[in-house]
């Protein structure tokens, strides 16, 4: 198994690590040129305080937001499913009849306000539940196939090279040789380690079948120009999504029986996740609360701001609105309450 990998040289230089900034006014004893002192200071000023607890806190309260959202839309369905369950079942023995009280039309209106609510997903569950309704920590992702890709097609012209690229000519162009003899498994990984810096993996489903994905954010960008040396631009074409009720008949015993399936099994992949998403809320939401600056920062910054605060100069009063930059009643108030 050969994988050889071409990748255009970036540029920029490296991003170091951010150290923890202090606020500090012009002291004429930090350095014997005291000119140099105040620009120094000024310099320091007019930025506001960006230490690294401030990206941290900011991250695990991105992390409690996209949870506490994921959780709310996990309930909103998992009560849709319920419902939905219910008639079902009611249907199918007998409770309820096609004349009684528009049992129909609720019915329908169930499968239309859930299809409704899942359409909505992207927008309401925090980026964190795919469209199976699967939650993770990470960004959700796009499941997808390429038209004519296939593990079929592959193996049986094996050997063979190809190259991909996501982003049209000039971009990176990764390539892969195909072995012969080499199993489903083999060939998933060899076209994974290839792709994954696309932002593409690729794997096998539950079927076996050659399967690809990418964050959602990154889906459209990889759907409009992703293409396969020999090829071109190639078609890529979503997995459905489960459940999918836009596609549930409910005309006869049979089509209840099975739209009654898609429900208990949506619902317990949903009930997964809201363990899931829970679970990771309490964590977060443990982590910021014990977040805080250790004391002897808390001292050292208190008399540093009171220092800045004597003064009437310039430099001092430009401290002082650069460290309040963003920092409301609430914001103080949540302070206080850590103490």
């Amino acid at each position: 198994m050969e994988t050889l990998l071409r990748t255009t040289t970036p540029t920029g230089g490296s991003v170091g690590a951010s150290t923890p900034a202090r606020l500090v006014p012009a002291r004429a004893a930090d350095s014997p040129d005291t000119s140099n002192a105040a620009s120094a200071a000024s310099a320091a000023a007019s930025a506001p305080l960006r230490g690294k607890g401030t990206s941290v806190d900011g991250a695990l309260q991105t992390r409690v937001a996209s949870a506490q959202q994921a959780v709310d839309y996990l309930s909103r369905v998992a009560s849709q499913l319920e419902a939905l369950k219910g008639e079902l079942t009611a249907r199918l023995t007998g409770a309820r009849s096609a004349a009684q009280g528009g049992s129909r039309q609720s019915l329908d209106a169930q499968i239309r306000q859930l299809a409704a609510t899942l359409n909505a997903r992207r927008q309401n569950a925090g980026g964190s539940v795919d469209a199976n309704l699967d939650y993770s920590d990470r960004p959700a992702v796009q499941r997808f196939r390429i038209r004519g890709l296939d593990l079929a097609s592959l193996q049986q012209a094996a050997p063979q090279a190809l190259a991909f690229s996501v982003g049209g000519v000039g971009g990176p162009q990764l390539a892969v040789t195909i072995q012969p003899n080499q199993s489903s498994e083999a060939i998933a990984a060899t076209l994974d380690r290839a792709l994954a810096p696309l932002g593409v993996r690729a794997g096998l489903d539950d079927g076996g079948e050659l399967v690809f994905s990418t964050a959602e954010s990154n889906w459209p960008a990889v759907r409009d120009s992703i293409a396969v040396s020999g090829r071109g631009k190639v078609s890529a074409d979503e997995v459905p999504a489960t459940p999918a009720p836009q596609q549930w008949d409910t005309n006869s015993l049979d089509q209840l029986r099975q739209s009654l399936r898609d429900v208990v099994q949506a619902l317990e992949r949903v009930r997964r996740s809201q363990d899931a998403a829970g679970n990771a809320l309490s964590s977060a939401t443990v982590q910021v609360s014990a977040a805080q600056t250790p004391p002897p920062q808390v001292e050292l910054a208190a008399q540093d701001f009171a220092s800045a605060a004597a003064g009437t100069d310039y430099d001092s009063l430009l401290a002082l609105s650069s460290a309040l930059v963003g920092v409301s009643r609430e914001r103080v108030l949540a302070l206080l309450g850590l103490r």
